[in-house]
């Protein structure tokens, strides 16, 4: 089964209450929030009233909001090889 990754990229802020709605369906509160639906023809028509608003995906499995965290986490630009000779 496949399922549509939807990211919520821009602010709803000033935005009509059916808008607004229509994220509060999908479950998108915050921005660069994401959710994991199961691809429907009700959730593709939600989506296409707020394409402006969101990024979709297509991807093949649900990620846990552990496993969406650890991805947006970038690398921490340094790698300890060693530690030295004391081995602190």
């Amino acid at each position: 089964m496949s399922y549509f990754r939807i990211q919520l990229v821009r602010s709803a802020i000033g935005l009509p209450r059916r808008t607004t709605n229509v994220l509060k369906a999908l479950g998108l509160k915050k921005r660069m929030g994401t959710v994991f639906h199961p691809v429907t023809q009700s959730t593709a028509g939600q989506i296409m009233k707020v394409k402006e608003l969101v990024t979709v995906e297509e991807v093949a499995e649900r990620k846990t909001k552990q496993e969406v965290h650890l991805e947006r986490k970038p690398d921490p630009g340094y790698y300890v090889e060693s530690r030295g000779v004391d081995g602190l």
